[in-house]
């Protein structure tokens, strides 16, 4: 890249954010259109965890990737960030979770991953607020959870710091050839890069993302309740199956020393209420490991949507019938995770560097070559 050429970014979550100080830092001269800085779709209501998962061999590149990219900024974030290296522990509930555990264990391992098993006595002394009888645990220990707001922000900020110029109060209406057509005005530029999350699809025809929606809960204050992310295993099960309902446990401790509970999804479209019978049935199922969590106060409870796709991958890379514009969507629970990895995957790729990893797999092509699209 010379840093003769423009590039815009349609979305400023975390996802947007982060190509936008990638491309920025690449000496692109980028332009971030959003409609609301304050409200940024799903990087304003979902959990911030930053974790290695393995769900397939792809999706565990991916994020394994992007948490080391989040470790080498992370002496770069501030305050804002609320990052905190707290873990992430995968529970055993039974002795078939627990072969699990064995095995997940070995995946990570040779993904370059540090684990350790946890017997139920290490476990009960690691996290002593969960219930009786639980079989074990992975430890991953590099896991971490962010605010992602503010984790946005300080992405928006090294963006700017290298030149971008943010936009906010711009209506979006259609992606062209090299182009964006606003309400009023239409935008040229080499690059496009659509990073509109839930909305993606309403800008390019043909992505295979639809909203799924989650209840997330917080409590009030109630400093070193856990140390760890926990999460049973069975979230595998519930964020892979594309059922219409499901709920799983997760908690994370915050650095104001509030615990934010999941997880719930459903898919029923656009509906934002509140599911008063899937909340409580997923703060039973929190309560169900740990016990003591009966007697805190929770404070607030919303929704939020995740982009799902139908192969539970992100769609990373160019969008060919559309010159010039480039996919950054369709993270589903993994674009806090992600976000530094797509960034990084979408600049090397329009500098014409070779990838950390292969690229492929996330290509939005895939859709068109499956013949998927609308």
């Amino acid at each position: 890249m010379s840093g003769s050429s423009d590039a815009i970014v349609v979305g400023a979550g975390i996802v947007g954010a982060a190509c936008a100080a990638a491309l920025a830092r690449d000496g692109w001269r980028v332009t971030v259109l959003e409609r609301s800085f304050a409200s940024a779709g799903t990087t304003s209501v979902g959990m911030g965890h930053v974790v290695a998962m393995d769900d397939s061999p792809e999706q565990l590149a991916l994020t394994a990737y992007s948490a080391r990219l989040w470790r080498e900024l992370a002496p770069r974030l501030d305050a804002r960030s609320e990052l905190d290296v707290c873990g992430t522990l995968w529970v055993a509930e039974d002795d078939a979770q627990l072969d699990a555990v064995h095995a997940k264990r070995v995946v990570y391992a040779a993904a370059g991953i540090d684990a350790e098993l946890l017997d139920a006595a290490e476990l009960a002394r690691a996290e002593p607020r969960l219930r009786a009888g639980l079989r074990g645990a992975l430890r991953v220990p590099a896991d971490s959870v962010v605010y992602p707001p503010g984790a946005t922000l300080r992405l928006l900020e090294f963006a700017r710091a290298d030149g971008a110029t943010l936009r906010e109060g711009v209506e979006v209406l259609e992606l062209l050839p090299n182009a964006v057509r606003c309400a009023g005005e239409t935008i040229r530029a080499d690059v496009v890069v659509n990073a509109a999350g839930t909305t993606a699809p309403s800008l390019t025809r043909g992505l295979p993302i639809v909203p799924r929606k989650g209840h997330l809960a917080i409590t009030d204050r109630y400093p070193r309740f856990c140390r760890h992310q926990i999460v049973e295993l069975g979230y595998l099960t519930s964020a892979h199956a594309m059922t219409n309902e499901s709920v799983a446990f997760n908690i994370q401790p915050r650095a104001t020393g509030q615990l934010l509970i999941g997880s719930s999804r459903e898919l029923v479209g656009w509906d934002a209420r509140i599911n008063h019978d899937i909340l409580r049935r997923m703060l039973e199922r929190a309560a169900s490991f740990m016990p003591a969590l009966r007697d805190l106060s929770v404070i607030r409870c919303w929704t939020g949507f995740r982009p799902a796709t139908t192969d539970k991958l992100p769609l990373i890379g160019r969008w060919e019938p559309v010159p010039g514009l480039w996919i950054a969507a369709g993270h589903e629970g993994l674009g806090i995770t992600t976000s530094l990895a797509t960034a990084a995957l979408i600049a090397d790729q329009l500098a014409g560097r070779a990838t950390q990893i292969d690229a492929t797999s996330y290509s939005p092509m895939r859709v068109l070559s499956a013949g998927t699209a609308a």
